[in-house]
């Protein structure tokens, strides 16, 4: 038997014709009307602020478009994993504005 990484639901197939499907391939993107963000302020280790974006829904490569993005709007650096983007400093407005332009639906979130 092969191993195979990210394997779903199956353990063990006797079928001989048995082709295992890969979490990443059964992710679509949706439309950016359809996608719902939270934008919110975080610190992280050694008290430093973030920018994070929640609620992403689609691959890791259309994330990781929208990181850029959102990078190049801010002038800041970020990371983008797990359908979350965080951006280096409170860049909340210019996040807010840039997705909206876009026609995402964004809003501000915590306190």
């Amino acid at each position: 038997m092969k191993k195979v990484k990210n394997s779903i639901g199956v353990v063990y197939s006797t079928n001989p014709d048995f082709e295992y499907q890969n979490a990443e391939e059964d992710i679509e993107t949706l439309a950016n009307d359809k996608q719902q963000f939270k934008i919110w302020l975080d610190r992280k280790g050694g008290g430093k602020v973030v920018s994070r974006i929640e609620g992403f829904i689609g691959s890791d490569d259309d994330l990781n478009i929208l990181k850029k993005k959102l990078q190049n709007v801010c002038g800041s650096g970020g990371t983008a994993k797990d359908a979350e983007i965080m951006i280096q400093g409170d860049h909340r407005d210019k996040m807010l504005a840039f997705l909206l332009k876009e026609g995402y639906k964004a809003k501000k979130a915590g306190g």
